[in-house]
Parts: C-alpha cells; sequence; structure tokens
C-alpha cells in the first residue's frame, strides 16, 4: 500500500515537470524528487520573479503599441482610384470654364472694363516665390549635343529670379549640328480649362518694362505670338537688351515697334508688325559666342503706356517685299 501511494505521488509530481524532460520515460523516482524539490521554491523569488515578468511584459506591449504606431498593418493598403482622379479633374476643369465665364461677364481678367482701360502699366510676370519659377522652363544646347549649362532659381531674400550657367561654344561632333552655344529662359504658354491655349492681350499698351541687373552680356528678348491651331515655335519677333553689368538694377524698356521678325533664327526680308493682341510667350536668349559663366537676375517683367512714343512700325516695308501689306 505504501509502495502505491510512493507511485502515485510521483507519477502526479512527474506530469507537473518542464514538458522536454517528462518526454522521457525512463526518467526515474529521484528526477521526480529533484522535480518536486524544484519546483517548491521560496516566495519571495518567486514574487520577484513575477514582477519581473510582469515588466518585461509591459515593455514588450508598450514595444508592440509603438511598432504599430510606426508600421501600418499590411492589410491596410493606400486606396488609389483612378476613376476618382480623374473625375476630380474634370470637376476642377469645369470649375475653371464657370470662373472664366463669370469673369467674361465682368469684364477683361475679372475686372471691370473702365479699370483695364484706364490702365497704364502692368507687372505679367514677378518672381516672389518658386510657384513663379514654374511659370518658366530653361534649355540649353545640351539638348542637341552642346556644353552649356543653365539654371534657374530664386535670388536674394526671394525678391528675383537669378538666371545663371556657364556658355559654351563648342559644336557637338556628331557629323550633323554646324553651330552651338545658347542658353535660354521661356515662360510657359498659359493654358485654360480644358488645357485650352491662351493669349495675353498687350493692345493696349505700347512699350515692354523690365527690371534687371546683369553681367554686361547682350541678350536677345523673344516674343512669340499665337495665331493659328500649331504653334509655329520657329517664328518670333526678338530685339536686343544690352545689361551694364555691376551691382546696380537697370530699368529697360522696349517698344514693340523694335521687334523685328524672324525665322529659325535669321532675320526675314519681310517684316511684320507684332500682333499684341495674341501673345503666348516671352523669353531670354544668351548666344554672344563668349565662353564661360554668365547671369542675369530678373525682378519682374511688365508692359505700360509710353505716351511720348508715337512709332507704330520701325522697319521699311514694300510691295516687293511684303506684297500682303499692299494689297
Amino acid at each position: 500500500m505504501a509502495l502505491v501511494l510512493r507511485f502515485l505521488n510521483g507519477a502526479y509530481i512527474f506530469r507537473h515537470c518542464p514538458k522536454p524532460y517528462a518526454s522521457c520515460p525512463y526518467l526515474g523516482t529521484r528526477f521526480a524528487d529533484y522535480c518536486s524539490s524544484s519546483l517548491q521554491k521560496p516566495v519571495a523569488a518567486s514574487g520577484r520573479t513575477s514582477s519581473q515578468r510582469k515588466s518585461e511584459g509591459d515593455l514588450q506591449g508598450h514595444h508592440q503599441r509603438e511598432v504599430a504606431l510606426d508600421i501600418a498593418s499590411p492589410e491596410e493598403k493606400p486606396e488609389v482610384s483612378f476613376d476618382k482622379a480623374i473625375k476630380d479633374e474634370i470637376k476642377d476643369h469645369f470649375r475653371r470654364l464657370k470662373d472664366d465665364i463669370v469673369n467674361h461677364w465682368i469684364g477683361p481678367e475679372g475686372r471691370p472694363l473702365h479699370e483695364v482701360l484706364m490702365e497704364q502699366a502692368k507687372v505679367v510676370w514677378q518672381f516672389r516665390g518658386k510657384e513663379d519659377l514654374d511659370k518658366w522652363v530653361v534649355t540649353s544646347d545640351k539638348s542637341i549635343g552642346g556644353r552649356s549649362e543653365v539654371f534657374l532659381k530664386m535670388g536674394k531674400n526671394n525678391q528675383s529670379a537669378l538666371l545663371y550657367g556657364t556658355l559654351s561654344s563648342e559644336v557637338p561632333k556628331d557629323g550633323e549640328s554646324g553651330r552651338s552655344g545658347y542658353c535660354a529662359m521661356i515662360s510657359r504658354i498659359p493654358r485654360g480649362p480644358f488645357e485650352k491655349k491662351r493669349a495675353y492681350d498687350w493692345s493696349q499698351f505700347n512699350t515692354l518694362y523690365l527690371r534687371v541687373r546683369g553681367d554686361g552680356r547682350p541678350w536677345m528678348v523673344n516674343i512669340r505670338e499665337d495665331t493659328d491651331i500649331i504653334q509655329r515655335k520657329n517664328q518670333m519677333y526678338s530685339y536686343f537688351m544690352f545689361t551694364r553689368g555691376g551691382p546696380y538694377w537697370q530699368e529697360v524698356k522696349i517698344p514693340f515697334s523694335k521687334f523685328f521678325f524672324s525665322n529659325q533664327g535669321r532675320i526675314r526680308d519681310a517684316q511684320y508688325q507684332l500682333l499684341l493682341d495674341k501673345i503666348s510667350s516671352i523669353g531670354f536668349t544668351l548666344a554672344d559666342k563668349v565662353d564661360g559663366p554668365f547671369f542675369l537676375e530678373i525682378d519682374f517683367i511688365g508692359v505700360f503706356t509710353d505716351p511720348a512714343h508715337t512709332e507704330e512700325f520701325a522697319y521699311e516695308n514694300s510691295p516687293e517685299l511684303n506684297p500682303r501689306l499692299f494689297k
């Protein structure tokens, strides 16, 4: 009877031992006694162990909460809906179309007609932030294999635009290009609702007005007009702008009557007058064949009416040169 009780007591303790050792059937009663003695630990030690486990569990839970805050669940994917993007784009275009219709009833550019007619000067482009730089693009002969570089950034205190770079007249060794060495800054064509091209109306002004600061290099001011469905990018009206150099700003005034007509960089014999109500863009080109660094700082570009200037067109025409003007 005592042997049976001893066997049952050993089996009970054996069941409460750790599983790696309990899976071995060849362990005797001495191991059972060791397990029973190891299970009977002091109360203080068990309290310390339980508090330590509790603190470790709290730290682990806190760490898991931080990870959950930092890392999104894989199941929570961002919603990307092309249908919603298209609908929002269409709504935006219709909103802009509604604003254009309302502004048309109010007057030109949404202002009363008498204010527009009495206006003597107007700032078209000014540079006071990055959104003003986004209205312009820069290009150079690098697009055809040249080595000129041009960059555009905001000037000091975000009060001007700084166009700078390096001009190189080295001809690309591609066997096709015969000349190189230019850098340019061109305004983007304004767009209306549904990407319809717009045009600037400067018909009530007669002079281009700029406030610039350069390094003494001559620049070419180019104006493009938009009269066809497809923009004629090789045809433009140009005139020279000479910078003085030095730290001082200069105000440049160029009458529109001075701009001459050119096609693919060549001055045409038949000259046409610039249509001031169909202006699409304006640009600045440097191509003086002087290799080296350059810069041009621009404060603003505007137009104004000079009452002292009465000239309508500065270039001579004849029926032989331009028969369309003498029909």
